[in-house]
């Protein structure tokens, strides 16, 4: 059953995900571990990192080792967790493809229309919005600490974080760079 559960659940993310990968990060994030609990928010925290770092959209990376780790703490084996990524994978992308073939046409003919570009101009504030809600949720005490915790990585944390955006926004910095610095000095800050 939880299969089932797991291909709806990706597949409405998918239908209602906007502005990529990172758009679907807080969906992902809410129905996952909040609503579903079939991941722990250290666990998510952890899965959003490996998706950076490997090869491929965040999103659909996202889905797959959900997809893994909500099969594989429901209980079941390797082969079945594996069937659990293909299937919150598979979900993730279906209603992209279908939609893809359906308007390709349409939206080339009707491209310039009042209408089409009136849909676009609204999508735009809730893109950024789903962009934004990401970033908060990530913004977590698993992430960070707290300075009554654990004030050295809490403040670590800070600084990478504000070092990795100057870099990024203001130095333009390629982000995989970004990503390798951080991962390096975290080796060496938190280890």
């Amino acid at each position: 059953m939880i299969f089932l559960y797991l291909f709806i659940t990706f597949f409405e993310i998918g239908l209602f995900g906007f502005g990529g990968g990172y758009g679907m990060l807080s969906l992902i994030q809410h129905e996952t571990v909040e609503h579903w609990g079939w991941l722990s928010s250290s666990e998510f925290t952890d899965i959003v990192a490996i998706s950076q770092m490997t090869p491929g959209p965040i999103g659909i990376n996202s889905a797959t080792y959900c997809g893994y780790t909500a099969i594989k703490n429901a209980g079941y084996g390797v082969p079945l967790a594996i069937l659990g990524s293909a299937t919150a994978t598979f979900a993730l992308v279906l209603p992209s493809l279908i939609l893809m073939i359906l308007i390709s046409k349409m939206f080339m003919k009707y491209m310039n229309s009042r209408p089409v570009q009136s849909v676009f101009t609204g999508l735009r504030p809730a893109v950024v919005g789903l962009l934004a809600a990401a970033t908060l949720l990530l913004c977590t005490r698993d992430n960070f600490s707290t300075p009554s915790e654990n004030p050295w990585q809490f403040y670590i944390s800070i600084a990478l974080f504000l070092a990795t955006a100057f870099g990024t926004g203001v130095l333009k910095i390629n982000p995989i760079r970004m990503i390798c610095y951080c991962a390096v000095a975290g080796l060496l800050l938190f280890y």
